[in-house]
C-alpha cells in the first residue's frame, strides 16, 4: 500500500524516498517514547522503593514535604 502526503495542500502518493525517510523517523520516534516510558516506570519504582522502606504512602510524603 502507497503511503501517502500532503504536499501544499496537495494530496499525493510518497515517493520511494520519502517512504522511506518517514518510515525511519517513525521508528526514531517510537524507540525515543518507548525510553521516556521507560525512565518514568523506572524513577515511579525507585520512589515507591523509598516509600515502602520509609513506610509512607505517597499522599503522607507529600504532606510531609509539602
Amino acid at each position: 500500500m502507497t503511503m501517502r502526503i500532503s504536499d501544499n495542500g496537495v494530496d499525493r502518493d510518497m515517493t520511494a524516498d520519502e517512504e522511506t525517510e518517514f518510515l525511519a523517523w517513525q521508528k526514531r520516534s517510537f524507540a525515543k517514547a518507548k525510553a521516556r516510558a521507560d525512565a518514568q516506570t523506572a524513577k515511579d519504582l525507585a520512589r515507591q522503593a523509598v516509600l515502602d522502606k520509609l513506610g509512607l504512602t505517597a499522599d503522607e510524603a507529600a504532606a510531609l514535604l509539602g
